[in-house]
């Protein structure tokens, strides 16, 4: 939901479908544990028993943004590669990758899809001049990160998102709009194809009326200055390429949902549960202290001096006519802490939410005070290799999709030499898997007995294009003899 508009009311005044707008709440809800900051349950009241209640807040763990950190660190890090097998290609798309922040953006926005549970990668011609017809020259690639709550499918099948419409809040002395850009498919006249029009509409949302600019309303807005009403792609491949987890989207009664499903979607009771046992664990610090009862005459001057410092908060003064009975001027009392019967609470909840969340179990524990991740390799048999593997399904295809539109674009505004066609190989960060130098040893023994191609071993272990690991190979090689 785009601030206080309501979207949906404009969806509908439009005539346009998208997915069931209680979908977008549950968003909301995600977000809300993502940042700790959950009504009623982060911010609550206690009452006292005697008709006043204290306002609190609850302390948190943070588990639901850490969970969604540790996918994101390992689905896509520095240690993940992109090789292009055209040299001329392969350094085009690195530079728009680079202009365009993706080493840092690219972890971010994984953070997010595991957050959200869906993100997208909006591909467009920077700087461009549309003609007449709504043909883009001239310009360069850039490219738009989009979380879930900006995503508005319009078309899908199969899960697969055909047509969608992205919003693009933006504030500009201090009114603010949203750049609603729409993406969908046109029969071309006079020809037998389709082809991707872009329509771009900016809306005044400052008071949530949803109020229409023209272009040349909008044109004397910086941030919408050369936004043209009309693109035409020429075509039928989408400028967008929508990104989200390998997992079965249950918060939707409606099954065709394209969407995803928040990483801990499923796990927000135990998250809950964590928290609760957290601020208790901290509140037995706090309720726990140490506490000296005092008489008042204790707290007294005598000869203008104070027996105890006012200031130390260990001292309590308690009625004249308390102590009456036990004779004493001061009573010591130290509370018990309970450290222990929290602690195990803490890692009895972390190991079901790192089950539940695909890592396994003993991926975090809670010492100290303090929640630790497991630092030791795993095995491919373990319950997070295969989590990986299947989430990385869907993101190689992402990233290998997302390269073939950048191609496409730099191709569409006259960059030289570029094959659209090329071979692209992602090769995914495997330091945590513990048995990998085995399988380097098997393949070097698949190698020496004829079954496995030199080329084909060091295309596998050097991150390489098979032509590549051809062209490099030395010109004289001795078969026994691996690089």
């Amino acid at each position: 939901m785009v601030d206080s508009m309501d979207v949906f009311s404009y969806f509908r005044d439009k005539g346009i479908e998208t997915v069931n707008p209680a979908y977008y709440r549950q968003i909301e809800i995600w977000r809300s544990w993502y940042n700790s900051n959950v009504k009623k349950f982060h911010r609550y009241k206690v009452y006292r028993g005697n008709g006043t209640s204290v306002n609190c807040t609850r302390y948190s763990l943070g588990m639901a943004k850490k969970v969604c950190e540790d996918m994101a660190d390992l689905l896509l890090n520095e240690k993940v590669t992109v090789t292009l097998s055209d040299k001329t290609t392969d350094d085009f798309v690195k530079k728009v990758l680079a202009e365009n922040v993706w080493e840092e953006l690219g972890n971010e926005y994984q953070e997010w899809k595991a957050a959200l549970g869906t993100v997208a990668y909006v591909v467009y011609i920077r700087d461009a001049v549309a003609d007449g017809s709504g043909r883009m020259t001239g310009g360069s690639v850039g490219l738009n990160y989009v979380e879930a709550a900006h995503i508005y499918p319009t078309t899908w099948q199969n899960k697969v998102i055909t047509e969608c419409i992205f919003t693009f809040p933006k504030t500009y002395k201090r009114k603010r709009y949203v750049h609603f850009q729409y993406h969908w498919i046109e029969d071309v006249p006079g020809e037998n194809r389709k082809q991707y029009v872009i329509e771009n509409t900016v809306v005044e949302n400052t008071t949530g009326a949803g109020k229409e600019l023209t272009p040349e309303e909008w044109e004397e807005i910086p941030a919408f200055n050369g936004l043209a009403e009309r693109i035409e792609t020429g075509s039928d491949q989408p400028l967008f390429i929508i990104d989200r987890l390998n997992m079965v989207n249950n918060a939707d009664e409606d099954t065709t949902n394209p969407m995803g499903v928040a990483l801990f979607a499923n796990s927000i009771d135990v998250i809950r549960k964590l928290d609760l046992e957290y601020d208790s664990y901290s509140n037995e610090f706090s309720l726990g202290r140490k506490r000296i009862f005092v008489a008042p005459e204790l707290l007294t001057t005598q000869g203008g001096d104070a027996v105890f410092d006012p200031q130390d908060t260990v001292f309590y003064e308690l009625p004249e006519d308390y102590f009456k009975d036990t004779k004493e001027a001061m009573h010591e009392v130290n509370m018990e802490l309970r450290i222990d019967e929290h602690s195990k609470a803490i890692n009895d909840d972390l190991n079901w939410l790192s089950f539940k969340c695909g890592f396994g179990t003993k991926r975090y524990r809670f010492e100290n005070g303090q929640v630790k991740t497991a630092t030791e390799v795993i095995s491919e048999n373990s319950d997070l290799y295969r989590t990986l593997q299947k989430h990385e399904i869907i993101l190689e295809r992402v990233l290998i999709q997302l390269i073939r539109t950048i191609i496409k674009a730099g191709s569409s505004i006259g960059i030289p030499g570029l094959q659209e066609d090329t071979e692209i190989v992602i090769g995914f960060d495997d330091s945590i898997i513990q048995d990998k130098q085995s399988e380097r040893e098997e393949d070097r023994k698949d190698v020496a007995m004829g079954a496995l191609g030199v080329d084909e071993y060091r295309a596998k272990w050097r991150g390489e294009t098979l032509e590549e690991a051809r062209k490099n190979l030395p010109e004289e090689f001795n078969s026994e003899v691996i690089p």
